[in-house]
């Protein structure tokens, strides 16, 4: 299958380029960016010498692809999409441009006014525990953003049992440099972001949409930039008239993923990594899942860990390809972690 990535310079698209050059049944056609046309990819992901001779070109050289993803920054997509849909079978968008059903919560959250509201119903929110069926049959599909990904599947089985309807529920969000992006400016630089703990999103949250669009559940989350690379830690606070038993929040979170192939249970009487951690899923497409019950606040804590350029990103946007063509779901995805690192 032919595949073509639109706008690869940043750190997405160096994670997704990472998987399609050794995925077995895609062949990597046009890589494109303005600001890198004529330069080898690995001037910008030096990982990926000696393993593709490919040389980014202007986005205005695009072809024709069976598979085409989208890497560009939030904004530019929702623009561009008209134009590009004839020029693929099948689209995976990772910006946040087709993520939202109702085009209101645009302009809430991104400021804009969705230029093709039209468009917002022909795609599929690309979380494959949540809509695999849908995902299968569809043409465009939205990847999720990272802290949605880690906040939704924290908390699924529980909105699934309708334990999130006294609300809001919390969710403490921690999230590596990374989740900024190539260009992100000050904030991210080392003598900015090295020993902080900052609380960069006390409120208002744009992933907060498309968490509450999915659980159909209020929700409160508040984000922290800490010092680590990738990874995201979710820790959600559900709170309940009683707190329920150890055992029946084992039957709802087995029930929910005891099939899913990329979302774990962690949750260990010892040890050091007896609850979910971000540092050991780095480069895999795992979710990790765990959860405590406090009894004496009446409350569920559920906490979720992942790579947020993996199962943030690139990780489910492989996955959910795999899925849209016809191929096993885990293809290209085998990389179970590095321990110690």
């Amino acid at each position: 299958m032919k595949v073509s990535l639109v706008g690869g310079s940043g750190y997405t698209g160096g994670e997704l380029l990472r998987l399609l050059v050794q995925h077995p049944k895609v062949e990597v056609e046009q890589v494109t960016s303005d600001s890198m046309a004529g330069k080898p990819l690995h001037r910008a992901h030096p990982n990926l010498r000696k393993r593709t001779d490919l040389t980014f070109v202007p986005h205005s050289e695009l072809d024709s692809a069976d598979f085409l993803f989208l890497a560009m920054p939030h904004g530019r997509a929702m623009e561009r999409l008209p134009d590009l849909i004839p020029r693929a079978g099948k689209i995976f968008d990772l910006s946040a441009d087709f993520r939202l059903r109702d085009p209101e919560a645009y302009r809430t959250y991104y400021g804009v006014d969705h230029p093709h509201p039209e468009l917002l119903g022909r795609s599929v929110y690309g979380l494959p525990e949540l809509h695999r069926e849908a995902i299968q049959k569809a043409m465009l599909v939205s990847g999720p953003g990272c802290i949605a990904t880690a906040s939704i599947l924290a908390l699924w089985p529980l909105a699934k049992a309708g334990l999130l309807e006294g609300g809001p529920t919390v969710v403490d969000a921690k999230t590596g440099s990374s989740a900024a992006g190539v260009n992100e400016g000050p904030a991210s630089l080392h003598a900015e972001r090295s020993g902080v703990m900052r609380l960069y999103a006390p409120t208002g949250h744009r992933h907060t949409a498309e968490i509450e669009q999915e659980l159909g559940a209020p929700i409160a989350l508040s984000c922290h930039a800490v010092e680590a690379v990738r990874g995201i830690l979710a820790t959600c606070h559900v709170p309940l008239p009683e707190a329920p038993s150890e055992k029946d929040l084992w039957r709802l979170y087995r029930e929910a993923y005891g099939n899913e192939p990329f979302v774990r249970l962690v949750k260990e009487s010892g040890g050091i990594y007896r609850l979910p951690e971000p540092k050991i899923l780095s480069g895999t497409n795992f979710c990790d899942v765990g959860f405590a019950v406090d009894t004496h606040a009446n409350r569920v804590v559920a906490v979720s860990a992942l790579d947020n350029l993996m199962k943030g990103a690139a990780g489910t946007a492989i996955q959910c390809m795999n899925l849209m063509s016809g191929f096993p779901e885990t293809l290209g995805l085998d990389f179970m972690g590095l321990h110690p690192i």
